[in-house]
């Protein structure tokens, strides 16, 4: 961390800006289609694919153009293959209304905003099979006025704890991101109010660690508290009036809780005991480096809502990244990779990358396999990237 810090401070000093992490690797990405020579449209929306004879040999586009003027549709023919690489249906309301779990949201998703499913819907059209439709790359996700913020480092560490709306705990917080909002539409499916749900903290959690990109001791914004994302009281009793849970509930679920703290050991959810758990924890706490008390006064609670990075299911593909019919057969001419495709890892998550290197993995084997494909029939001879205006 001093090293990053460091390299931070170099970086700001020669007017540098550093990038990290996906950021990182859609800049690399980026760079090889420039070395490549590969040509990019941008403000080029997705409208359909072009199918002929059984065959997808293009797509028809709409292109906003840079003087403001009308868009204009094209049709972009390709010799061989298309691949989508679209995204998932995330900012898309009607989409997620009629395929994901209930409350959604296009407000709890830190998804691009550009991710409307329109690669799904086009495929859908073609005839392709879907999975998953119903399940997301999901995150505990903190609601705020500047937009939502992707819980990870916050329910993991000591001292805080997840509650439904009876004020009661219902899952080990520090699971995978995936495998806790399963939990929490688990519960709306049996009648529990899991959605919202709140996280309960203490001042001694908010004098010792980070949260949502505040500092230790930095107190909450108001407008955190105006927007009704955050409550406080001087005692839990009135924590719970604030939170609209029962008192006694909440009093029993955190005396609970703090006595496993104690002992270091979690009988309800056995949190602490992974591998995973630990890796976002506190070491320095004893016995159990992802529990601590929560006895010191004033109480907060943050409101926690089913968030995503972005959807999970799509259209079917197989080894080669080929989208599938319902019938197993492939559409001849069309390829998947990314969240516009069903996810390779079912509804497990196994662990941070599982978006993106399959999405690279795919691409490639789509790539590989349309290099390796003779071109065979006439509709496919069209020459590369000759558009033609359609109105």
């Amino acid at each position: 961390m001093v090293k990053v810090l460091i390299n931070r401070i170099v970086a700001g000093l020669r007017g540098r800006r550093m990038y990290a992490m996906g950021n990182a690797i859609a800049i690399g990405l980026r760079k090889g289609l420039i070395d490549a020579g590969v040509p990019l449209h941008y403000d080029t929306e997705l409208v359909d694919l072009v199918v002929e004879e059984g065959r997808v040999v293009g797509v028809r586009v709409r292109h906003r153009g840079t003087g403001g003027g009308e868009p204009v549709e094209r049709v972009v023919r390709a010799r061989r293959g298309v691949i989508l690489g679209s995204g998932g249906f995330e900012r898309n309301l009607e989409l997620r209304e009629q395929y994901q779990p209930k409350p959604t949201s296009v407000d709890w998703t830190t998804g691009s905003q550009f991710n409307t499913g329109a690669g799904l819907v086009a495929g859908m059209a073609a005839g392709a099979q879907t999975d998953l439709l119903d399940d997301s790359w999901w995150g505990p996700t903190i609601p705020l006025p500047s937009g939502p913020w992707f819980c990870l480092a916050e329910r993991n560490l000591p001292g805080s704890i997840i509650v439904n709306q009876a004020g009661e705990r219902y899952m080990n917080e520090a699971l995978p991101y995936v495998e806790a909002v399963h939990e929490m539409y688990a519960g709306e499916a049996t009648g529990v109010g899991h959605v919202p749900s709140w996280m309960i903290i203490d001042q001694r959690y908010r004098n010792r660690y980070l949260f949502a990109g505040l500092f230790p001791r930095q107190p909450f914004p108001g407008r955190w508290y105006k927007m009704g994302t955050v409550k406080k009281a001087a005692t839990v009793a009135e924590l719970a009036a604030e939170i609209e849970v029962p008192a006694e509930a909440l009093t029993a679920t955190l005396e609970r809780f703090n006595a496993f703290a104690r002992s270091g050991d979690d009988a309800d959810f056995r949190r602490g005991e992974s591998a995973y758990d630990k890796y976002y924890s506190d070491p320095t706490v004893k016995p159990n480096p992802s529990l601590q008390v929560i006895d010191e006064a004033p109480f907060y609670a943050v409101k926690i809502v089913p968030g995503d990075l972005g959807t999970k299911g799509g259209l079917v593909t197989d080894e080669r990244a080929r989208v599938l019919r319902p019938d197993g057969s492939a559409i001849a001419g069309l390829y998947a990779a990314g969240n516009v495709s069903s996810a390779v890892m079912g509804r497990t998550y196994a662990g941070p990358g599982a978006t993106i290197g399959p999405a690279l993995a795919f691409g490639y084997l789509a790539a590989e396999d349309i290099a390796a494909t003779p071109v065979g029939t006439p509709a496919a001879d069209a020459p590369v990237h000759r558009e033609q205006e359609t109105a």
